[in-house]
């Protein structure tokens, strides 16, 4: 088992992925069992362990020969299990995106967290302001942030070591970050003379500055990305960097890359990646980039990079389904299943049927003519036609979802099958997932 399933104790009601008849049983009790995917109830979200390896092990190739540092970011499935699997793979650290995944990252023992935020909380810089071997790397937009995160770090004193803190650059219309190099200037300057805090780079977040793959989004991204190098670049010249340890983990960092645009940054910002200091100052060019690991069948299957790569997106495969029963079919070309807003997620498209398993228990086979029209709370709308009018009240269809960000946080527990796509799909494992 590569996950969960051996540290889970008792299963019980809160864990909707499980049968009923398996409560009580520890998690590894149950996976011994090898049930079948007809055994586990509906609805139900499910990863596949031969997607997510293949996933983890080509982010981690293409991270090696396009020559940067990977840090996952880590709120796409909030399942350490899963950030463990990332680091033995290569990936230098993890990547979090509040105060309490940060402690999260801290307790479970990830060596190097990118914090890609303000950390303003101050019960998290009393955290920080102790001993502790993770480094744990801070954004700053504005000197106003500056000083509360210096204050809160020094509230109880002098703290064991400074805070790292990278500038974060915006852009007009953008999202979080200094509007213009200026800006991000006068964070620096604030940064080097804030006490308990050290310069030690620069980073960002194109994302959101584009929403698709269309050459005028791509040139915007790409010219934001020479801003944030120049940024580096000027600072560097100015002398602003103080001492920033090397090392295994160390050095200055210049970060960017979500899951969409992270070939990009390797084009614009790889060129920076020094990590020994053979030319200087050690350097680390990180990208954060995310989603991958699960991949979607919808937002991400077509923006990722490796699909705008020579040869299309064959790197990357959707490693989460959905699998729901239909409950009712209450009108010709309409079937109403069992998974809705609360199983599935929507902020990126609906669904997309895939195939069905007759009676719930046949072998998995393609459906055509089937599509998801809208969710309520607990029901699926589904329209069918030509020969997706043979689904009967029973079936189970096997969906495809967009966004892996908003799908993991539905559920406590995920069920790992051996393949999704298999006849008949065996559970193989568990993914404890922690969202609060």
């Amino acid at each position: 088992m590569a996950y969960d399933a051996g540290q889970i104790g008792p299963l019980g009601p809160q864990h909707k992925a499980v049968p009923a008849g398996a409560r009580g049983l520890t998690g590894a009790q149950l996976v011994a069992r090898r049930p079948g995917l007809a055994e586990l109830p509906t609805p139900l979200l499910t990863l596949d362990a031969g997607a997510l390896e293949r996933n983890v092990t080509a982010m981690a190739a293409w991270a090696r020969a396009a020559g940067v540092d990977l840090a996952p970011h880590g709120k796409t499935t909030m399942a350490p299990s899963i950030w463990r699997r990332q680091l033995r793979a290569g990936a230098c650290g993890i990547t979090v995106a509040t105060p309490w995944q940060l402690t999260v990252a801290l307790d479970a023992g990830v060596p190097w967290v990118l914090a890609a935020y303000p950390v303003l909380d101050p019960g998290v810089l009393a955290v920080l302001a102790r001993p502790r071997a993770a480094r744990v790397l801070a954004w700053a937009d504005g000197p106003d942030v500056v000083r509360l995160t210096s204050r809160g770090l020094c509230a109880a004193g002098e703290p064991a070591q400074p805070l790292d803190v990278l500038v974060e650059l915006g852009a007009p219309g953008g999202r979080t970050g200094a509007r213009s190099l200026g800006a991000a200037l006068e964070v620096a300057r604030a940064v080097a003379a804030a006490p308990g805090l050290r310069l030690a780079g620069v980073t960002g977040y194109e994302g959101a500055l584009a929403h698709d793959a269309s050459p005028a989004s791509l040139a915007r991204v790409r010219a934001w990305l020479e801003d944030l190098r120049a940024l580096h670049e000027r600072l560097g010249a100015d002398g602003a960097y103080g001492e920033v340890p090397g090392g295994p983990g160390g050095g200055l960092v210049v970060s960017a890359g979500g899951s969409a645009y992270f070939d990009l940054v390797a084009e614009v910002l790889a060129p920076l990646h020094d990590p020994a200091g053979e030319r200087g100052a050690p350097v680390r060019v990180v990208v954060r980039a995310g989603a991958y690991v699960a991949h979607d069948d919808g937002f991400y299957r077509g923006i990722t990079p490796l699909a705008r790569a020579a040869g299309g997106g064959e790197g990357f495969r959707s490693a989460l389904h959905g699998w729901a029963r239909v409950v009712s079919r209450p009108e010709p070309g309409l079937a109403l299943a069992d998974a809705g807003k609360r199983d599935l997620p929507l902020d990126e498209g609906l669904p997309e049927v895939q195939a069905v398993r007759r009676g719930g228990s046949g072998a998995t086979e393609p459906l055509a003519g089937a599509s998801v029209t809208a969710l309520n709370d607990q029901h699926a709308f589904v329209r069918l036609t030509g020969e997706a009018e043979s689904v009967r009240v029973g079936d189970v269809l096997r969906l495809g979802v967009s966004h892996p960000c908003t799908a993991f946080d539905k559920w406590q527990l995920l069920p790992v099958l051996d393949d999704a796509s298999a006849a008949q799909p065996v559970l193989v494992d568990l993914v404890r997932t922690v969202f609060g």
